[in-house]
């Protein structure tokens, strides 16, 4: 039936509001690898919600886990308080984290872990008598949420220019897009590795002994899905280990099994002193955050006397009972489902079925690795976004949804996804632009 929601009063975020009031897209039903519009069309979800449903819509093992929670204890305060749920919650993804990550800080959201992860990193140096190391390091298109310490250390300009100064002592290294000689590369890039060194640049720049952190996204999806080259964050793990400097990896959209293994530090081989995660956490169903912590650092803020808190940080909501509830129950998912394998056994695949595109109008790059993707367009002569935002209107007129940033289309479907699923979305997808021009 026809939408009968009222669009005036819901400001919507990272949305052209009056654009989508003209003609809303409304989703009302979801299960497994499916939506269901207002109009009642089955819509293939190729971007698992955003990039958080997992293990696929409607997981009764998480709405059973929620309803029981809910029944037994709606909220519990963990300020000097505590419930049994965050302890086996911390502990659950200790089993599953790096080795030596194996601390746990709760959050809400992706937003609220970077922020907290920058806290520490900034507490910690100070903790240890390094006072002097506060400066912070992003990358250039990076997207690290959208809280004050997410923008200042992000590099997406549309996200920055808006609000002023930002957080001071921020700079960025440069990102590692580079179309020219990675164009149509399957899996990692095999150039780009020494962009990693213009960290000894800033190093040299603002002293090592000024500079508390390095964050990045082992893969950056909102900006595209920009591909680490091989070797590049081996090198900045070298940088920073050599230098006191912390390194941080921001994987609330690599975490829980999107590039292949729990996480892409795994993956890849590169450990960090901090991980910071959402989405996934919960597949969605909850908001819910977490920032890994090394034991090395914990035990830095482990001093003084027993009564003294030994960071002034948290949220109301840190560990709250429903959302542990839900996180429980997914991690049983993603175990008995084996489904942070799923990227790596499927890659092989989906990549096939990407590079069937590769001959399709307007189509500069495609960059895949696990099961994510994305497909880079031409710029039209109207502007950045233009046939990326057609291409988006036309597949979800064809029952697909996918995600449009910028001229690129991402693609990052739930990991139950099977090969049936994957020649259907892009059958959809290259359909879709085709007929968009």
């Amino acid at each position: 039936m026809a939408h009968t929601a009222q669009p005036d009063h819901f400001w919507m975020p990272f949305t052209a509001n009056r654009q989508f009031k003209s003609a809303p897209r409304l989703l009302e039903r979801a299960e497994g690898m499916y939506y269901t519009s207002d109009d009642g069309r089955q819509i293939l979800d190729g971007t698992a919600g955003l990039w958080c449903c997992n293990a696929g819509h409607g997981r009764r093992e998480i709405t059973e886990a929620v309803t029981q929670q809910l029944s037994k204890m709606d909220f519990a305060p963990t300020f000097q308080m505590g419930h049994s749920l965050p302890f086996q919650l911390a502990e659950r993804l200790s089993e599953i984290t790096p080795a030596g990550l194996n601390r746990v800080f709760f959050t809400n959201s992706g937003s609220e872990s970077v922020d907290t992860a920058l806290k520490i990193a900034l507490a910690y140096q100070r903790a240890i008598g390094q006072g002097t190391r506060t400066r912070l390091i992003g990358r250039e298109l990076g997207y690290h949420g959208v809280g004050f310490g997410g923008i200042s250390v992000g590099g997406m300009t549309n996200n920055r220019k808006a609000f002023g100064a930002l957080l001071p002592g921020v700079d960025h290294l440069p990102h590692t897009l580079d179309i020219e000689r990675n164009r149509f590369a399957k899996g990692l890039p095999e150039q780009g590795a020494e962009k990693a060194d213009e960290l000894e640049r800033l190093v040299t720049l603002h002293g090592a002994e000024n500079i508390a952190a390095v964050i990045v996204e082992p893969m950056s999806g909102s900006s595209g899905v920009i591909l680490p080259p091989k070797g590049y964050l081996q090198r900045l793990r070298e940088i920073t280990r050599k230098h006191g400097i912390l390194l941080i990896f921001d994987e609330v959209i690599t975490g829980f099994g999107r590039v292949g293994e729990a996480f892409a530090s795994q993956r890849w081989g590169v450990t960090p002193d901090l991980i910071t995660c959402a989405k996934g956490l919960t597949n969605g169903a909850v908001p819910m955050g977490a920032v890994f912590v090394s034991d090395e650092l914990y035990d830095a803020f482990m001093t003084g006397p027993d009564s003294a808190i030994e960071f002034f940080h948290g949220y109301t909501y840190s560990g709250h009972p429903v959302a542990c509830a839900a996180a429980l129950a997914t991690l049983d998912i993603y175990a008995r489902e084996n489904l942070f394998q799923k990227a790596i056994e499927l890659e092989s695949y989906w990549q096939s079925a990407l590079k069937n595109l590769e001959d399709l109008p307007h189509i500069a790059d495609i960059r895949t690795v696990g099961l994510v993707a994305g497909v880079q367009f031409e710029t039209h002569a109207e502007g950045v976004g233009k046939r990326a935002y057609g291409i988006f209107r036309q597949c979800y007129e064809d029952g697909l949804l996918v995600r449009a940033s910028g001229d690129t289309i991402a693609l990052s479907p739930p990991l139950i996804i099977e090969k049936s699923h994957i020649d259907d979305l892009f059958g959809r997808f290259a359909e879709a632009i085709r007929k968009a021009g």
